[in-house]
Formats: C-alpha cells, structure tokens, sequence
C-alpha cells in the first residue's frame, strides 16, 4: 500500500463529509419534515413539475447539443493549425470566466425580438427570448466549455498513423471515424454530457434573463426555489430541492454506469 494513504483517504473523507455530504443532509433532513406524502405533493404540483421539466428536458437537450458540436470544435482546435486558432481557444472558456449574469444579459440583449439575431429570427417566426428556446441558447453557451475540454487531451493523444494506416487498409474516412477516433473518445464525451446537463440544471444567472420566466411556459426550477424562499417556504424549497438532487443523481448515475460500460466494450481504461 501506497505510504499516507490513511491520512489521506482521512482527509478526503473529511473534506467530502464537510463541503458536500453535509450540506446535502441538511436540506434532504428539511425536506423530510414534511413527510413522503408533501414531498410527493410538491412535486407532483402542476407549477413545480412543469419547471422541473422545463429544467431537465432543456437540460438533456443542450448537454447533447453541447457534446456533439463541442467534440467537432475541439477536433479542430487539436487537429489544425490556422491563424486565430489560440484566440478561439481561449473564447471558449469565456462562459466559465464571465459572471453568470453578464451572461445573461448579452444573450437577451442578442436573441430579444429586436436584438441582433433575435430580430432575425423573429422574421421566420422563430422567438428565442423569453421562450424555452431561450433557455436551451443560454444551457448550450455554459455547456461547451465542458465538452470541448474533456475531449480535447483524448484527441491530441490519438496518433494520426493509426488514421493513415486505417486508410491505406482500405477504409473510408466514415469507418475511419465510427471504428478508430470515436471509439476512444466516447467516455470523455460522456463526462463532458454530464457536466454540461449538470451545469444546466444548477443554472440560475445566465437562463433568467431570456427565460421570460413564465410559470407553465418558460420557468426554471431553480428560480422556483428562490421564489419559494422569498415567501420564507423553507421546506417547500428545500422539497424542490431535493427533488432535483435525486433526478440529478439518478441520470448522473446513469451516465457513469454507461460510461463504464463503454471503457469496458472498447478495452480503455
């Protein structure tokens, strides 16, 4: 055994315990207090399931949305050289260097029905601000950092030779792509879904200013939570909460169970 691993794993229990299953315990006790029966009640209220599926069906969209184009930039941004190339590199951790709420207001001010692109898209009859489309603009923006930076090291350690050598066996650059880049990059592109979804459904600053925020139509969860705690319904918001903790762990779950499963059917590790 490794020396210092009881002090260490001692220290990681404590700093876990402190920082996470603390906190988490609290608000899952606080919820407890109003039984199985309000807790149930809460979320199966119209108001509550309606932004909870607002959350995390917008949340799945863009974490998929986020996942494919984010592998395509970080392909490009690992496999060409071209002027500017460390200009965009470093804008796409622009989403986790700007203030969540600066965020929010140049989406809005961007996709408004009379904003740069919102105007545009207002004459083919498309509303993004204050939609759920709104939504998914500003979840897929916090969400591409994540897929393109899990992604992007697996790619740099893919040895080109092994491409060259699949073409000159006779493959064409589809079976190329489908049996010899994606196979290895499938866990990372995982990972970054995950954290993209889960960024997502924890968002608050970026979504509320072109969300429009209308209950039924374009509410999030988290601002019901605020909301909840503006009326001082501690336990009604620490229900939600808990409710959106458990969702969050089990597609979580799920996607680290998939993501094992593929290390295991493709031999990485």
């Amino acid at each position: 055994m490794i020396p210092g691993f009881g002090l260490t794993l001692g220290y990681t229990l404590t700093v876990l315990s402190l920082i996470v299953l603390l906190p988490l315990t609290a608000l899952v006790a606080r919820a407890s207090g109003l039984g199985f029966s309000g807790i149930w009640g809460v979320a199966t209220d119209p108001r509550v399931f309606s932004a909870l599926r607002v959350s995390f069906g917008v949340s799945l969209l863009a974490a998929l949305t986020a996942s494919v184009f984010g592998s395509v930039v970080a392909w490009v941004l690992t496999r060409y050289d071209f002027p500017g190339r460390r200009v965009i590199d470093a804008v796409v951790d622009l989403p986790f260097a700007l203030p969540t709420a600066v965020a929010g207001i140049a989406l809005a001010s961007l996709y408004a029905p009379n904003g740069l692109i919102g105007e545009q898209l207002a004459k083919v009859g498309i509303e993004a601000a204050y939609t759920p489309v709104g939504i998914y603009i500003a979840m897929v923006f916090i969400g591409l950092p994540f897929a393109v930076r899990t992604v992007q090291p697996l790619i740099a350690e893919i040895d080109k030779e092994v491409e060259e050598a699949s073409a000159i066996l006779g493959s064409t650059r589809l079976g190329t792509l489908t049996k010899v880049v994606l196979p290895p990059l499938i866990p990372a592109v995982l990972t970054g879904f995950a954290l993209a979804f889960a960024r997502g459904v924890g968002e608050y600053g970026s979504i509320i200013f072109i969300a429009g925020n209308l209950p039924y139509v374009s509410e999030i969860a988290p601002l019901l939570i605020v909301i909840k705690l503006s009326e001082f319904d501690y336990a009604g918001a620490c229900a939600i909460a808990t409710i959106m903790l458990a969702i969050s762990f089990a597609v979580l779950l799920l996607i680290n169970l998939i993501q094992a499963w593929s290390r295991r059917r493709f031999g990485y590790v």
